[in-house]
């Protein structure tokens, strides 16, 4: 297979998907008695001023940047074969723990940041380890035990946030932790915009995408230039035969969840770290399962997650100018909700596509030159003659 027909089949899911949703969409948007046009206008329309542009494309990527971290933490479980359906509640509870710790030290500015950021995916790294555990020790499906988990850490979570860990007086309809020291906020990115030329948002660029960035290459570099990677890949597609070519599958299982768990630590510090500087319970929630679905769009490579959590990013943005223009803002849900069935399902076309390639070709490379002989073989004929 050229190297044309790999990258068209990988990126034929993906644009089958979006496709697809989009036409449901406006089905959907026709049906309720709306034009499907104005709402594409109004989705793609980012302001009339230089300001208004700047502020919207902010808002897309400071949306894109949790998404982005939730789909990479998906992303490396689903390369060993596991579904990590936990990443929801490892990021609630990992965000609320580190708010607590961030509120309740006083350092060094970079020190402080970086105690916060180690607390959150030492978290989200243990909560996704009681996932491995109890699949290595117990045989426990990981989709299970991961959702069950999901509970418990929401419980525990909002438990933490009434109780021993609320910052927010009695009586505020907003209860929240105590507010971290600046010491313990990530500088936004403004100046790198204004920096660009382009006009200054009034909301800062949340600088956590940094961090973002830098976990999106090592996760790819670990994955697709290191020993580990390909244990963790050949774990993935067959355990056994991972196992008796050395690898100890067992222990890939909790290693990988233990980087899974880490990284989905990490999807609640912009929001903490770079706007509300406290967990509250107006946090941003359902980041989880958004990742899956961003995962699953972006084909578990990262360039193609940060694609696809910049679509979503997108479509979030849009939620608000669609009420304006009297279209509900679940039109957008509907969306996400199509590409993720439709992905689903066009993932399952181009596997079949591949799948038949292949059978083509090893059909073409078995098969044996033939002349009019009887069908035999020149080597066949030559030794005949002999």
């Amino acid at each position: 297979m050229t190297l044309l027909r790999r990258t068209g089949l990988a990126v034929f899911a993906p644009l089958l998907a979006i496709v697809v949703a989009l036409a449901i969409s406006a089905l959907v948007i026709a049906v309720i008695g709306e034009n499907p046009l104005t709402a594409v206008r109004v989705m793609l329309d980012f302001g009339e001023t230089p300001s208004q542009q700047t502020q919207a494309m902010v808002v897309v990527v400071n949306r894109a940047v949790p998404l982005f971290l939730a789909g990479l933490a998906v992303s490396v479980a689903f390369r060993m074969g596991l579904f990590n359906i936990g990443v929801e509640g490892q990021y609630r509870l990992a965000t609320i723990l580190a708010a607590a710790v961030g509120a309740a030290v006083a350092l060094p500015g970079p020190l402080h940041v970086l105690l916060i950021i180690g607390v959150a995916m030492a978290v989200g790294a243990l909560w996704a380890a009681v996932v491995a555990v109890l699949k290595v020790t117990r045989g426990v499906s990981e989709v299970i035990s991961s959702i069950m988990l999901n509970f418990i850490a929401l419980g525990t979570a909002s438990f933490l946030l009434t109780g021993p860990l609320r910052g927010s007086p009695e009586g505020a309809s907003v209860i929240t932790t105590s507010d971290i020291p600046e010491s313990g906020w990530f500088p936004g990115l403004n100046g790198v915009v204004t920096g660009l030329g382009l006009a200054e948002p009034r909301s800062d660029l949340h600088g956590f995408l940094l961090v973002a960035v830098v976990a999106g290459v090592v996760v790819a570099v670990l994955l697709t230039r290191t020993r580990f990677g390909f244990d963790l890949r050949a774990t993935g597609l067959s355990p056994s035969a991972a196992t008796a070519s050395g690898v100890d599958a067992r222990g890939m299982v909790i290693k990988t969840m233990l980087i899974s768990g880490a990284i989905a630590g990490l999807i609640g510090l912009p929001d903490l770290l770079g706007t509300s500087h406290h967990y509250g319970t107006e946090f941003t929630a359902g980041l989880g399962f958004l990742g899956i679905a961003v995962a699953l769009l972006g084909r578990n490579t990262p360039v193609g997650i940060a694609l696809a959590a910049l679509l979503f990013g997108f479509l979030d943005r849009a939620a608000i100018p669609l009420q304006f223009e009297g279209i509900p803002a679940s039109v957008v849900t509907i969306i996400q909700g199509t590409i993720v069935l439709a992905v689903v399902v066009a993932n399952q076309v181009a596997r079949q596509i591949t799948r038949r390639q292949a059978e083509r070709g090893s059909a073409r490379a078995g098969a044996s030159p033939t002349t009019g002989d009887g069908g035999r073989t020149t080597d066949e004929r030559e030794g005949a003659r002999a």
